[in-house]
């Protein structure tokens, strides 16, 4: 099987982006990666912070050591450590929007991104939910599904960035449906579960308690599982929360749906922070990131930790290499 190809964006300048893609070693990877961004801002931050990396041009392969291809896309503005700056998210969004249509051309297996900063997108007049909602809408996908994944949890979301007080509106059968349907097979094409086992968080606590703390368990969670255990997948549920995610609960399951982001993702986070990536399911392209923000504080101070990069690098090419053992198997 040929090398993973794999495109990996350095986010927003002024963060740690430039730093965690500094540090990065490329003989650490059985994979062909490329960087993409500022190629001088990159260098800089990567002088200094007394990393050895070398940016050679995109299709000059180094053949080892510390050299990695990249694919220049000048600021906007020069950026300097934790100074956000409104010129340079048009530069943010097209190094995603690069990757992304790369990856739909097949020319990359899969994307990696570093951390964008929302809010100086938005500030900036552009309308920018996050990376999930842009790259489904370059995709044409209708209903892209946040996984989170540390070591062997992976927690997948029903709803993502919703208000708390909007979240039970937003829980309806077909949007169940649909989530668990996607889930379940792209645990199988991605990560070779071929009967993967999916346990559903209920929303309210103690899973609605009968009825009497809520009725969404009783009147849609329990109905669509039902429907989805008789067309064949492996869905239990729902449970109440704060016991499903103890170690017995958790040794039969392969994912767990949770209802809400803050119900979740707080469990994956303090498992494995440092670890912890977040993956895209639902598009036709295979995108990987950071399970972690900006962190301007931090920015070119040496003190940024690139594990959640190497982990979320290292998924994207697991799963790269799984999809395509999938497509030869059919």
């Amino acid at each position: 099987m040929p090398d993973a190809r794999i495109i990996i964006t350095s986010g927003e300048p002024a963060g740690i982006g430039p730093d965690i893609v500094a540090a990065i070693d490329p003989s650490r990877f059985d994979a062909r990666l490329v960087v993409t961004g500022d190629r001088q801002l990159l260098a800089a931050r990567a002088s200094a912070l007394g990393s050895k990396i070398e940016f050679v041009d995109y299709g000059d392969r180094p053949r080892a050591g510390n050299r990695i291809e990249i694919i220049h896309q000048p600021l906007a503005v020069p950026a300097l450590p934790g100074q956000l700056d409104t010129a340079n998210a048009g530069y943010v969004l097209h190094l995603l929007e690069r990757s992304c249509k790369s990856c739909l051309a097949g020319e990359f297996d899969a994307m990696v991104t570093a951390p964008v900063q929302k809010d100086i997108i938005n500030r900036a007049g552009i309308d920018f939910t996050g990376h999930t909602e842009f790259l489904a809408e370059i995709c044409q996908t209708p209903k892209p599904v946040m996984l989170l994944l540390t070591g062997q949890l992976r927690v997948a979301l029903v709803t993502t960035h919703l208000p708390l007080r909007d979240v039970a509106d937003a829980i309806d059968r077909q949007t169940i449906t649909e989530v668990i349907e996607i889930l379940h097979h792209d645990l199988r094409r991605r990560f070779a579960l071929r009967k993967p086992r999916i346990k559903v968080c209920g929303l309210n606590p103690h899973a609605g308690e009968n009825g009497y703390l809520g009725r969404e368990e009783i009147e849609i969670i329990i109905p669509t599982l039902d429907a989805l255990r008789a067309g064949g997948i492996d869905v239990s549920g729902p449970y109440p929360a704060d016991s499903l995610f103890t170690t017995g609960m958790l040794q039969d399951a392969d994912a767990v749906l949770a209802m809400y982001h803050d119900q979740g993702l707080p469990v994956l986070k303090h498992v494995g922070f440092h670890n912890a990536v977040n993956t895209t399911l639902g598009l036709p392209i295979i995108r990987t990131s950071v399970d972690h923000g900006t962190a301007l504080n931090l920015a070119g101070s040496a003190e940024a930790r690139p594990d959640s990069l190497f982990a979320a690098i290292d998924s994207a090419i697991l799963q790269a290499n799984n999809r395509q053992a999938d497509a030869s198997a059919a």
